[in-house]
């Protein structure tokens, strides 16, 4: 007798609680203006469980469209083990990570199966087997996802279904998350803030308008017109004030969101002020991939007060300082590292196929490596980073991985730094000044005007190779 969904699941109920929902209501649209029911996710997650075993490496190429979502969520509900990258991944990093992971088989757009023998399409995507055999892999690994966007590191974050499902339900919590809402996913699904809004609003039977189209595209403001929350990152909202957002009437939207990086004060004030005159909800939100997405966010209430704070621990989670002196408190005013717990810190890191196997390597509590401040109300703000990482635009931009990608395709000297704002480049060839941006943005899609050149005589490093004085 053929299983159900619910009973190859480990005994446990479907994924995200997809078959408590009533089999009736819209899940998700997309941009071709098209709907799928929670029913119909249940019904493709059975035939999906059809052409692939348990246990297995799948590599999604992901759209925010219907086809990439039911990939995504069948493979959970059937515990198959998917990467998620961007569908527009440069072929040189997707080979990278296809040759170091080999996964099973590939669940990718059909325009993308490039003469490949198609097992199964539906929704205009396709499955693919790659005649690889699938490692042998933890029990709870759930997802992997890419530390840093598209700059082609082999390091993935392990997720686990706990952490997953501990993050939807954080979320929902926060945000007080039922059936009636209508969220507007634009954030796309390889980014981890993008999965959290899908898994949130799914976990509480809502329905995503999944868009992929641009901010200035008119259907992207006809789909905003429906949407009652809005979650967006720095970027999405320079744009959106650039174009009158906060003078448009929209009547449906009752909360807008930010993650993915600081916005800054000036952003951050009109947001505020729109949300207080309009009778709506600005909330910020702090999180990282490590942490399936969501850590931290700042009550509504204390929008116009906190500027730029990430508020305090979402619900599950706990925060806390560690100072210079190596003491952690959890209250009262304190600087220094911030640290975070929860269900929802996930395993660890992969860097080989071998490390699938790991299991949980932080065990619910991770040192975060970013500087924080702790006012006496108890809210945090981010003064700055431990780590060569920078978040611009939502992207995290790794600052080791980018001199990398520089120095192997161009064999020249280089130093990066920057902050929120703006990455900086010193680069001791002077030809190199005006073709770096345009190779910096292919490679991370961070935007060419946030990219400084600075053309230097020399690179200075101490004995122990570490740049000084730069």
């Amino acid at each position: 007798m053929e299983l159900t969904v619910a009973q190859r699941f480990s005994g446990q109920l479907m994924f995200l609680d997809l078959d408590r929902k009533e089999r009736h209501l819209i899940a998700a649209t997309d941009d071709s203006g098209r709907s799928i029911t929670y029913g119909y996710i249940c019904d493709f997650s059975e035939e999906f469980a059809k052409y692939l075993p348990q246990r297995t490496l799948i590599f999604i190429l992901a759209e925010n469209s219907i086809g990439s979502l039911l990939g995504y969520t069948a493979a959970l509900s059937n515990r198959i083990v998917p990467l998620i990258l961007s569908a527009n991944t440069e072929e040189g990093l997707f080979r990278s990570l296809y040759d170091l992971y080999k996964p099973e088989y590939l669940w990718v757009p059909e325009t993308k199966a490039d003469g490949k023998e198609v097992i199964f399409s539906a929704w205009r995507y396709c499955l693919v087997a790659t005649g690889h055999q699938s490692p042998q892999m933890y029990e709870e690994l759930a997802l992997l996802l890419p530390t840093s966007g598209s700059t082609g590191s082999p390091k993935l974050v392990r997720h686990s279904y706990r952490n997953i499902e501990a993050n939807a339900d954080n979320v929902r919590r926060l945000f007080k998350l039922n059936g009636t809402e209508k969220a507007m996913a634009i954030l796309p699904m390889h980014y981890t803030m993008g999965l959290s809004v899908i898994a949130s609003h799914l976990l509480s039977g809502a329905t995503l308008l999944l868009s992929g189209r641009s901010l200035l595209d008119k259907g992207f403001w006809a789909t905003l017109k429906e949407a009652t929350s809005f979650t967006g990152v720095p970027y999405s909202y320079e744009i959106l004030i650039k174009m009158r957002f906060t003078s448009m009437d929209l009547p449906n939207l009752r909360v807008i969101t930010q993650g993915g990086g600081k916005l800054t004060e000036a952003t951050w004030n009109t947001l505020a002020q729109y949300a207080h005159e309009k009778g709506k909800q600005f909330i910020a939100t702090y999180g990282q991939s490590e942490c399936t997405a969501r850590m931290a966010y700042l009550p509504a209430e204390m929008a116009l007060d906190k500027v730029c704070s990430i508020g305090i621990a979402e619900p599950g989670g706990q925060l806390s300082i560690i100072d210079d002196n190596g003491n952690e408190t959890f209250e009262g005013e304190a600087q220094g590292e911030m640290v975070y717990r929860g269900e929802n810190v996930t395993l660890g890191y992969a860097t080989c196929r071998e490390d699938l196997m790991k299991g949980d390597g932080n065990h619910g509590i991770i040192h975060t490596g970013d500087l924080a401040r702790r006012d006496a109300d108890g809210c945090y703000f981010i003064i700055g980073r431990l780590k060569r990482f920078l978040k611009i635009f939502g992207l995290r931009i790794g600052l080791d991985e980018v001199e990398r990608i520089i120095k192997t395709e161009y064999k020249v000297d280089c130093y990066c730094k920057g902050n929120d704002e703006r990455l900086i480049v010193l680069v001791t060839n002077p030809k190199l000044q005006d073709v770096l941006p345009a190779f910096i943005e292919e490679k991370t899609h961070l935007f060419h005007q946030r990219i400084e050149i600075q053309v230097v005589n020399e690179i200075i490093r101490n004995e122990a190779g570490k740049v000084i004085n730069q």
